[in-house]
C-alpha cells in the first residue's frame, strides 16, 4: 500500500513541478517580448505587459487557494486509499464508508458546499445502475446463469477447449449482465468444473476475470465506468457498441491465445480425462452461490459463505404424500398434488419466458436509442409487477451499498476537481495526448492505464472524461466520440493489469479463496505475471480498431 501511495504522490509532484516550470518559462519569454515591444511603442507598454502577466499566470490561476488544494487532496487521498485497500488495519471501514468519508471531508473542509455536493450526484447514472441490477436479479431467478454453466460443460473436448469456452461465455455474459455479476455467479462453477476435469484452477480463474473485464467494454451496461461515460457523453447504445465491439472481440481472442500459450502444458489431456468428461456438473452447483450483483464492499472474513440446502436432510415430496393421513376418506396428494405441480410448472415457465422477453425488449429499446436510465428502470419494474408478489426479497438483493458508494464518489471527485489539480495535470499532458496522431493515442492510453490502477477506473473516468473529450473536440468535432470510446475501452481493459485493478478481479480472488470444497488462492504476483503483458498487448492492438 505504501508503495502505491509514494508512487502516486511522486508522479503528482513531478507533473506539478514540470507544469510550474512551463508557467515560469512562459512568463519569462513573454515578459522579454514585452520589454522589446515597449522600446518600440512606450504608449502601449503598460497594456501589453498586463496582458503578458495575465497569459503567463492563467494556468497558475486554475489552482484553488493553498488550503483548499491541501485539504481537498487529503480528502481525496483518504477516499482513494479506502477504495483501493478497503480493509487497511488502521481504518477497516470498506469502500462504501470510505467514499462517504471522502465526500463528508470535502464539505467539512469547505472545498465544496452542501448544495454543490448534492448537485454533483448524477441521478441518471444511479438510475441506470439500479435498473440493470434489478433486471440481472430476475435473470438469475430465471436460471439464465445455470444455462450458461451448462454451455460451458456441454461436450467439452479437454482443458484447452474448456478454457476457450470460459473466455467466450464470460465475455458475452459480462457485456449483458456486467462483469461483476458474471464473476460472482460463475466463479464457484468454474472451480468445480476445473476440479471435475482434474485441471489447475489458476488458468480458468484468470480466464474468467480477464475475459469479463474485456467483454464488458463493449456495452454501456457492461461495467460502472461505461455507465458513467454513456450518460456524460450522451453516446447512444448502438453507437457505443459498434465503436468498441471490434476491439473487444479481438481483445478476447488475443487474451485466449495468450492464456493458451502460458498454460499449454498444464491444459494438456490426461489419462483419466475421458472418464471425467462423462460426468455432468449438477444444476445445484451452478446456483450454489447466493447472487449479489456488483458488490463493491470488501469481502469480510467474518461473513460466512451461504451454505445451500443439503438434500440429504430434506424429505422427498412423495414420502410426505405417503405419510400424510387421510381425511374424509380421501388420501391427500393422490390427485391434488400433481395438479398443483403442473400449475406451478406452467407458472414458472411463463415467468421465465416473460423475463427473457422483457430483457430482450430492454436491449432492443437501448439499441433504438431510448433513454438508458429509464429504459432499464422500466424493464425492472415490469418484472416486479409481473412477478405478482412482494418484491422485497428481490429488491433486497440490489447492492444499495454500491449506489451509496457512487454518491460519495461523485461528491469526492467533484471536490477534487475544484482544487484545480486534475485540470493542471491535464494541461501538462494534453499537448502530448491528442488523438489525431498515433503517439498521442499511445500517451493517452498509458495515462489512463496508470491512473486506472492507481485511483481505480471509475474515478479516473470522472476525473479525465470531460477533459479528454474537450481536448479531442478542439482538434476536430469528429474526434470527441472516439475519445470517449478510447477512455471506455482502455479504462476497462486496465482492470486486467493487476489484481487490484478491478472489482471483478477481487471478486474472483476472494470467492476462490473462500470456497469450502475447491479453495484456491490467486496471489497478486501470480496475476500480474499474466495481467501486465496481456493488458499491454490487448490495449495496443485494440486501440486502432476503436472508431467514433
Amino acid at each position: 500500500m505504501s508503495v502505491h501511495i509514494i508512487l502516486f504522490w511522486f508522479l503528482t509532484s513531478i507533473f506539478f513541478f514540470q507544469w510550474k516550470c512551463q508557467v515560469h518559462f512562459l512568463g519569462q519569454y513573454q515578459l522579454k517580448a514585452a520589454k522589446q515591444t515597449c522600446t518600440a511603442d512606450t504608449s502601449s507598454c503598460r497594456f501589453f505587459i498586463g496582458d503578458c502577466f495575465a497569459a503567463a499566470t492563467s494556468r497558475k490561476m486554475a489552482l484553488a487557494s493553498v488550503p483548499t488544494v491541501v485539504l481537498g487532496s487529503i480528502a481525496f487521498a483518504i477516499f482513494w486509499m479506502l477504495a483501493v485497500f478497503p480493509a487497511v488495519p488502521f481504518l477497516p471501514v470498506g469502500r462504501t464508508a470510505g467514499s462517504l468519508l471522502g465526500g463528508m471531508l470535502m464539505i467539512i473542509f469547505r472545498v465544496i458546499s452542501p448544495e454543490q455536493a448534492y448537485a454533483s450526484i448524477d441521478l441518471p447514472i444511479l438510475g441506470l445502475l439500479f435498473g440493470t441490477m434489478v433486471v440481472s436479479i430476475y435473470l438469475e431467478r430465471a436460471q439464465m446463469f445455470k444455462y450458461l454453466g451448462r454451455l460451458l460443460s456441454w461436450k467439452s473436448k479437454g482443458g484447452r477447449d474448456l478454457l476457450c469456452r470460459v473466455c467466450l461465455v464470460s465475455a458475452l455474459a459480462s457485456a449483458l449482465f456486467t462483469n461483476d455479476t458474471t464473476c460472482i455467479v460463475l466463479t464457484e462453477f468454474v472451480l468445480k468444473l476445473a476440479r471435475q476435469h482434474k485441471l489447475p484452477a489458476k488458468p480458468f480463474l484468470l480466464a474468467l476475470a480477464s475475459s469479463a473485464n474485456i467483454g464488458s467494454s463493449a456495452t454501456p451496461i457492461g461495467n460502472p465506468q461505461n455507465l458513467v461515460i454513456a450518460v456524460q457523453s450522451k453516446i447512444s447504445f448502438i453507437k457505443f457498441f459498434v465503436g468498441v465491439v471490434p476491439a473487444m472481440l479481438l481483445g478476447v481472442a488475443i487474451n485466449v491465445v495468450f492464456l493458451l500459450c502460458m498454460f499449454w502444458r498444464q491444459l494438456s489431456p490426461k489419462e483419466d480425462e475421458e472418464q471425467a468428461k462423462e460426468d455432468v456438473v449438477t444444476e445445484n452447483e451452478v446456483n450454489s452461490h447466493t447472487f449479489s450483483p456488483a458488490r463493491m464492499s470488501h469481502p469480510s472474513p467474518l461473513q460466512p459463505n451461504p451454505s445451500p440446502l443439503n438434500p440429504q436432510h430434506m424429505t422427498p415430496v412423495n414420502d410426505v404424500e405417503k405419510n400424510t393421513p387421510c381425511r374424509n376418506g380421501i388420501k391427500r396428494g393422490c390427485s391434488q398434488v400433481p395438479d398443483m405441480r403442473t400449475c406451478l410448472t406452467k407458472k414458472e415457465l411463463f415467468l421465465k419466458g416473460f423475463v427473457y422477453i422483457v430483457s430482450v425488449g430492454m436491449l432492443i429499446a437501448l439499441l433504438m436509442g431510448l433513454n438508458m436510465s429509464w429504459t432499464t428502470i422500466t424493464a425492472g419494474l415490469i418484472l416486479v409487477v409481473i412477478d405478482f408478489k412482494d418484491a422485497g426479497p428481490c429488491l433486497d438483493k440490489v447492492s444499495y451499498s454500491l449506489l451509496v458508494f457512487f454518491c460519495g464518489m461523485f461528491i469526492t471527485v467533484d471536490g477534487f476537481n475544484r482544487t484545480g489539480i486534475p485540470s493542471a495535470f491535464w494541461e501538462f499532458m494534453e499537448p502530448y495526448s491528442r488523438i489525431n496522431h498515433a503517439s498521442g493515442v499511445a500517451v493517452l492510453a498509458v495515462v489512463i492505464l496508470l491512473l486506472s490502477n492507481l485511483a481505480s477506473n471509475v474515478p479516473t473516468v470522472l476525473l479525465l472524461g470531460a477533459q479528454v473529450a474537450k481536448s479531442a473536440a478542439a482538434v476536430s468535432p469528429n474526434y470527441e466520440t472516439r475519445a470517449w470510446l478510447i477512455l471506455a475501452f482502455v479504462s476497462t481493459v486496465a482492470g486486467n493489469l493487476s489484481l487490484l485493478g478491478s472489482a471483478a478481479n477481487l471478486i474472483v480472488c476472494e470467492q476462490a479463496r473462500r470456497s469450502e470444497l475447491h479453495g484456491f488462492t490467486l496471489s497478486f504476483w501470480a496475476h500480474i505475471v499474466f495481467g501486465l503483458p496481456s493488458t499491454l498487448i490487448v490495449t495496443a492492438i485494440g486501440l486502432p480498431l476503436i472508431k467514433g
